[in-house]
């Protein structure tokens, strides 16, 4: 996943809510089958918006401060940043248009 940043605990505020660009992220989990399906999309995303929307992904079981901050009870969640506040949560595994089109109204 080169195009989709790593994000913690430690650096999501810095990356996420204060990028300059708005921004995805990918709540996701390995035991997670759905996440799994979405990891590739998130992937393709990554690189058609390159430059235009920072996508990031967070493994939830390293990572337990963030996901509480923001309610996350299932996964994969993706949640869009746009100006440090939250603009759009998508829960569970979408196809690609579906997400494709949450960004475009973001953007």
């Amino acid at each position: 996943m080169a195009d989709v940043l790593n994000v913690t605990d430690e650096t999501f505020d810095e990356e996420i809510l204060n990028s300059e660009i708005p921004a995805m992220v990918d709540f996701w989990a390995e035991w997670c089958g759905p996440c799994k399906m979405v990891s590739p999309v998130v992937e393709e995303l990554a690189q058609e918006y390159k430059g235009r929307i920072k996508i990031a992904s967070m493994d939830v079981d390293g990572n337990r401060q963030t996901p509480g901050r923001f309610g996350i009870r299932n996964i994969p969640t993706l949640i869009l940043f746009k100006g440090g506040e939250v603009a759009q949560t998508i829960i569970g595994a979408y196809p690609k248009s579906h997400i494709d089109e949450e960004i475009k109204k973001l953007l």
